[in-house]
C-alpha cells in the first residue's frame, strides 16, 4: 500500500512540475485555408482544361479494424544496439508488453486515448533501464506521426534525482528501485476523440471573375466524402465542369472544363478541408483562355499551271507480289495428301462392303435350293417291307390241357401275327400336312 501511495505522489509531482505537451500540427481548426500553391495556366478555347488539385491526405479510408488507426508505442534506444519496442497500445485495445521481464513493471493508462495522457510508468527502475526513451504517436488515417524523446539516467543516490531540460529533450534522473514516470501528454481532439470522418471531409471549388476579390468569389462545387455533391455554378458553366466520381478514393479533386470558352477566364480556387485531421489547404489557379491556333488554308493550284507529276504518282497503286515461303508449300502438300488418303480409305471401304454383300447373296441361294430339293424327295422310293419277318417258331410244347378253351388260348398266343401293310407315303403326307 505504501508503494502505491509513493507512486501516485511521485506521478502527481511530475505532472505538475514537468508536464510536456507535444506540439501538434492538428490544433484548433481555423476557418482560413493556407495557400499551398498558386499558378497561371493557359488553355486554348474549345479544348478541355484540367486544373490539378490532389492531396493524399484527403483519401477517405473507412476504419474497418475497430479504431486501430491510432496507436502509441514506447521505444528504448541510445545503447550500442538498435532501439527495441517496449510497449504499445491501440486506441481500441489494451497495452501490449513485449519483454517478459517488463510485464508488471511497465504500465500505460488504459484511458490514454480519452484523457490524452500517454505517460509510461516504471514501477522499479533498474540499471538496465537507463537510455533514450521515445514516445511515438501514430495516426494512420490522418498520416500524422509525432514523437517525444526523454533520457533516463539511474543513480544510487536518492538525493540526486531530478528532472531538467537540456535544450532538446527532457532528462530525468531517478534512483534505483524507485518508481519513475516518463511524461508524454497530448490532449488534442485528434488523439482523444473520434468523429464521423466522412462528415469532416469537404472539398469545394470557387471562381472569381476578372476584377472580383477572393471574399466575393462564386461557389462552383461542394464535394463530401459521404458521396453528397452540390453544384452552384451559373447555367452557362454548370454542364461543362466536373470532378471525378472517385475523387475521395484517389485523392484527386481536379476540375475539368470541357469545352473551354473565352468567358471562363478568371481565378479558380480548390479548397481542401479535413476538420478531423486539421487539414485546411487552398490551391489557386489563374486561368487564361487563348484563341485556337489558326490552321493555314490548303494551297490551290492555279488554273494555268501544269499538274504536278509527283501528285499523280502519289495516287498510283503499286501491287507487290510477295513469294510464298517453303513452309506454305509443305502445308498445301499436306492438305492434298490427307485428302487423297481419305479418298483411298473410303474406296477400300466401299469395295469390301460390296464383296461382302455379294458373298452373302450366294450363300443364301445355295441354302434355298437345298431346302427345295429336300421337299421334292419322292417318298415312294423308301419302301419298307413289313411282311418279310421270320415267323416265330418254337418247339411244340406238349401240354395236357384240361379243356379245349385253354388249348385254343395257348395256340393263339404262340401263333404268328398277321402281316400288316403300312403305306409310308400316306403317313408322310399326314405329317407334312400337320
Amino acid at each position: 500500500m505504501a508503494l502505491w501511495t509513493q507512486v501516485l505522489l511521485w506521478g502527481l509531482a511530475l505532472l505538475q512540475n514537468s508536464t510536456v505537451l507535444l506540439s501538434s500540427g492538428s490544433g484548433p481548426a481555423t476557418s482560413d485555408s493556407s495557400v499551398v500553391s498558386e499558378s497561371v495556366v493557359t488553355w486554348e478555347a474549345g479544348s478541355q482544361a484540367v486544373l490539378r488539385c490532389q492531396s493524399p491526405r484527403m483519401v477517405w479510408t473507412q476504419d474497418r479494424l475497430h479504431d486501430r488507426q491510432r496507436v502509441v508505442h514506447w521505444d528504448l534506444g541510445g545503447g550500442p544496439g538498435p532501439a527495441r519496442r517496449l510497449v504499445d497500445m491501440y486506441s481500441a485495445g489494451e497495452p501490449r508488453v513485449y519483454q517478459p521481464r517488463d510485464r508488471g513493471r511497465l504500465l500505460l493508462s488504459p484511458s490514454a486515448f480519452h484523457d490524452g495522457n500517454f505517460s509510461l510508468l516504471i514501477r522499479a527502475v533498474e540499471e538496465s533501464d537507463a537510455g533514450l526513451y521515445t514516445c511515438n504517436l501514430h495516426h494512420h488515417y490522418c498520416h500524422l506521426y509525432e514523437s517525444l524523446a526523454i533520457r533516463l539516467e539511474v543513480t544510487d543516490d536518492p538525493r540526486a534525482a531530478r528532472a531538467y531540460w537540456d535544450g532538446e529533450k527532457e532528462v530525468l534522473t531517478a534512483a534505483r528501485g524507485t518508481p519513475t514516470l516518463l511524461t508524454c501528454v497530448n490532449r488534442a481532439l485528434l488523439w482523444t476523440e473520434r468523429h464521423l470522418e466522412e462528415a469532416q471531409q469537404v472539398v469545394h471549388w470557387d471562381r472569381q471573375p476578372p476584377g472580383v476579390p477572393h471574399d466575393r468569389a462564386d461557389r462552383l462545387l461542394d464535394l463530401y466524402a459521404s458521396g453528397e455533391r452540390r453544384a452552384y455554378a451559373p447555367p452557362f458553366l454548370r454542364d461543362r465542369v466536373a470532378v471525378g466520381a472517385d475523387a475521395f478514393a484517389r485523392g484527386d479533386f481536379s476540375l475539368r472544363i470541357d469545352p473551354l470558352e473565352p468567358a471562363d477566364e478568371g481565378t479558380y480556387s480548390c479548397h481542401l478541408h479535413h476538420h478531423y485531421c486539421g487539414l485546411h489547404e487552398r490551391r489557386v489557379f489563374h486561368l487564361r483562355v487563348a484563341e485556337p491556333a489558326a490552321t493555314p488554308p490548303p494551297l490551290r493550284p492555279s488554273p494555268g499551271s501544269a499538274p504536278d507529276p509527283t501528285l499523280a504518282r502519289g495516287r498510283s497503286v503499286i501491287n507487290v507480289i510477295v513469294p510464298e515461303g517453303r513452309a506454305h508449300f509443305f502445308q498445301q502438300l499436306g492438305y492434298v495428301l490427307a485428302t487423297l488418303l481419305l479418298f483411298i480409305l473410303l474406296l477400300i471401304t466401299v469395295v469390301l462392303t460390296t464383296r461382302q454383300r455379294r458373298r452373302g447373296g450366294y450363300d443364301y441361294t445355295d441354302q434355298k435350293s437345298a431346302k427345295a430339293k429336300a421337299k421334292d424327295v419322292n417318298l415312294a422310293e423308301f419302301a419298307v417291307a413289313t411282311g418279310d419277318q421270320t415267323p416265330y417258331r418254337s418247339e411244340d410244347i406238349q401240354l395236357d390241357y384240361k379243356n379245349n378253351i385253354l388249348k385254343e388260348r395257348v395256340e393263339l398266343v404262340h401263333s404268328p401275327l398277321p402281316a400288316k401293310n403300312i403305306d409310308l407315303d400316306k403317313e408322310f403326307r399326314k405329317e407334312y400336312c400337320k
